[in-house]
């Protein structure tokens, strides 16, 4: 397994070792011993699995009291995968970072807690599967718009994206209220 740090070095992009051969392929999705000794030293407690159609925008999504590391991985298909700042204090505040996640490159994306999180499907369809180091509670479930300019995603559209009516209706990073935005 290699490590590489995105342009936010807490964010990682996660290679897990692959054995193929011509029967298919083999991977360990998680090992905690081995993420460890790489630096990911959290207690995951709970698997997210997302279906979703080219086009579907998703996010930024965060919880605030119930912050949540999350390790992003691709089973079918393809994302953009994105990661946002939103830690008031942290150097990198409303700076972004992105990868494209995928079946084929088998690469995961490690967010730390502190971050929004958002993806946009590239593929037909695609199923995302995540762990999470807390339970969802949806009283703590909070987002940021998408499209913020002030962000400045370089979302990969391919149209006008599918996106849901309450991440529609997330306000900007800087209409967040501080009591609901997480402190370096």
């Amino acid at each position: 397994m290699t490590v590489t740090e995105t342009e936010i070095p807490e964010v990682l992009l996660v290679h897990p070792r692959v054995f193929e051969d011509d029967r298919g392929y083999f991977l360990e999705t998680f090992h905690q011993d081995r993420y460890e000794a790489v630096g990911i030293t959290t207690t995951f407690v709970q698997d997210n699995h997302s279906r979703s159609s080219k086009g579907v925008l998703r996010g930024l999504h965060y919880q605030l009291k119930k912050a949540q590391d999350k390790l992003i991985y691709v089973v079918r298909g393809e994302i953009f995968d994105v990661a946002v700042d939103i830690r008031r204090g942290s150097p990198t505040f409303g700076k972004w970072t992105g990868a494209i996640l995928s079946e084929k490159n088998k690469s995961q994306l490690f967010i730390p807690k502190g971050f929004a999180h958002g993806f946009y499907v590239l593929s037909e369809t695609a199923d995302v599967v995540y762990k999470c180091t807390d339970m969802y509670d949806p009283t703590d479930d909070y987002g940021i718009f998408w499209n913020d300019p002030a962000i400045g995603i370089q979302w990969p559209l391919e149209g006008e994206p599918a996106v849901s009516q309450k991440d529609q209706n997330n306000l900007r990073l800087e209409e967040m209220a501080d009591d609901k935005l997480p402190v370096l």
